[in-house]
Order: structure tokens, then C-alpha cells, then sequence
């Protein structure tokens, strides 16, 4: 019997996903970037900068808010989807991030605090000018299944490929840059350039998760998986290879329950990799 309504759901939803294209932009949408969002995420734990994704996750909800307020000012503006505005304030975010941590040489992390801060400030003035929270930014902030459009998936088709071809050409530089910063300016390698073009695919990867992540869990789906991958891994390129794994599954599998149970995505993911993260902690203590 259980078997028997386990299949139907299944069929209830696969049926759904043929029929409504918002279900297919959605869990077309999850499925790439639940291989990007981990891919980069690996380099980011690797470089100790983890909290640059919750930084710029905010500058870009300022520029979300900043084009849905400009899409009611501005009526001319209302056709442009919120999302570039987003990834926009992302790219300039983290383009600020790196000038500031040139200003402040021997105390670098404080440019991440300082980004973070003002984007959550810029944000308030544009959500209080937008008339408070609409159903549009409530999704941004939580992500949601039924609001990725067509646009947006292709926004994410784009940069997925703009990742995919900058790791596959630039992976040694990316390996060397984060293991040994100071080697790989010795061995020549442009490291001030190869930083740049990170940095802002990082934003935009960011920017355009949060359409199924949600603006405030986005920072979760790139280093949770990781977190788990590295607890058993031997090396970094099998850690890669795991972490784009387990963000995979906890992409489906949050997606999945988010369909049925009639929740908000990025809860769902978030907690499919803390209890993945849970998991893999007590097998390899279980094993050691």
C-alpha cells in the first residue's frame, strides 16, 4: 500500500512537471545550479571566504529592491526583470569587496562586514520605497517553485556555461590561487585577474540562485555541501565531485519536498544538506 502511493505521488508529479512550465523552469533551474553553486563553493571554503556569499547575497537583494521599486516609479522599467538589477548590485558588491580589502591590507575580512552592512542598509531604504514586502520579494528572500520564469532559466543556463568553461580553462590557476596565494604570484600566474573573474561569476552565481534558494539560505547551498564532501574526502578534486553530489541531492530532494508538502524551496534544500552534513559527521565518526 505505501508502495502504491509513493508511486502515484510520483507520477502526480512528474505529471505536473510535463504539464506546468513553471515546474519545469524550476527544477531545470535547481538541477544546474545545484552543480554550479557547490563547484564554486569548493573554492570558496578552500579560500576562507565563506561569508562573501552571505555578503553579496544582500547586496543583491538591494538591487532586487531596487528594481521593484523602480518598476513602479518608472513605469518604462517595469518590463525588466528584477533579477538583472540583482545581478548587477552582486557584481558591484563584490568588485567593492575587493577595493576595500586593498584599502584595509592587513585587515582584509573586515570588507566583507562592511559590503554586507551596506547592502542590508540600501536594501531596507528600497523595500520601505517599495511599500514593504511583496509576494515578488518574499519569493527572492525565500525562493519559490512557481516564480521562475523563462527568463530566469536562461539567465541561468548563461552563467552556468560562463562557470562551467572559466573552471575548466582556469583550474590550475584557481587550485594554485587558493591553496598558495603567494606561489602563484611567484610562478607568474596573473592571480589579480584570475581573483576578478571568480569573484564576479561567485556574484552572479549568487545573484541567480536565489530565485530557488531564497537571498537569505543562498550562502547555505555553497558550503554545506562542501562542508560534507571534505569530512571524506582525500583530495580536492574528489571533494568537487561530491560537493556538486550532495547539491544535487539536496536540490531534488528539497524541490521535491517543497512540490508536495507546499513550502518554500530554499527551506527545504537547506535542510536536506544540514541533515546530509549530519549524516556524513556521524558515519565517519562511527568509522574512525
Amino acid at each position: 500500500m505505501i508502495i502504491i502511493t509513493i508511486i502515484e505521488r510520483e507520477t502526480i508529479m512528474i505529471e505536473a512537471i510535463l504539464t506546468y512550465e513553471f515546474l519545469q523552469n524550476a527544477f531545470l533551474s535547481g538541477i544546474i545550479i545545484g552543480v554550479i553553486a557547490p563547484l564554486l563553493g569548493a573554492f570558496i571554503v578552500v579560500r576562507r571566504l565563506s561569508l562573501i556569499a552571505d555578503a553579496l547575497s544582500h547586496v543583491a537583494l538591494s538591487g532586487i529592491a531596487a528594481g521593484l521599486f523602480l518598476g513602479q516609479a518608472v513605469p518604462a522599467l517595469s518590463a525588466i526583470n528584477p533579477l538583472y538589477f540583482g545581478m548587477l548590485f552582486s557584481v558591484g558588491g563584490s568588485l567593492l569587496i575587493e577595493r576595500l580589502r586593498s584599502v584595509y591590507k592587513h585587515y582584509q575580512e573586515l570588507a566583507i562586514p562592511i559590503i554586507m552592512s551596506g547592502g542590508i542598509g540600501v536594501g531596507v531604504i528600497f523595500i520601505s520605497l517599495a511599500d514593504g514586502f511583496t509576494t515578488d520579494l518574499f519569493s527572492y528572500l525565500f525562493g519559490s517553485v512557481s516564480a521562475v520564469s523563462r527568463g530566469d532559466l536562461l539567465a541561468i543556463i548563461v552563467i552556468s556555461i560562463l562557470v562551467i568553461v572559466t573552471i575548466f580553462l582556469l583550474y590550475k590557476e584557481l587550485f594554485i590561487l587558493s591553496f598558495d596565494e603567494e606561489y602563484a604570484k611567484a610562478s607568474g600566474i596573473p592571480a589579480k585577474a584570475v581573483h576578478f573573474a571568480f569573484i564576479i561569476l561567485t556574484a552572479l552565481v549568487i545573484a541567480v540562485s536565489m530565485r530557488i534558494v531564497g537571498v537569505l539560505l543562498v550562502s547555505a547551498l555553497m558550503t554545506l555541501p562542501v562542508a560534507a564532501a571534505m569530512r571524506i574526502t582525500k583530495g580536492f578534486t574528489q571533494t568537487i565531485w561530491l560537493s556538486v553530489f550532495f547539491g544535487e541531492v539536496s536540490v531534488l530532494a528539497g524541490l521535491v519536498s517543497a512540490f508536495y508538502l507546499d513550502l518554500a524551496p530554499g527551506g527545504t534544500i537547506v535542510v536536506t544538506s544540514i541533515l546530509i552534513l549530519l549524516a556524513v559527521i556521524v558515519w565517519k565518526k562511527e568509522r574512525d
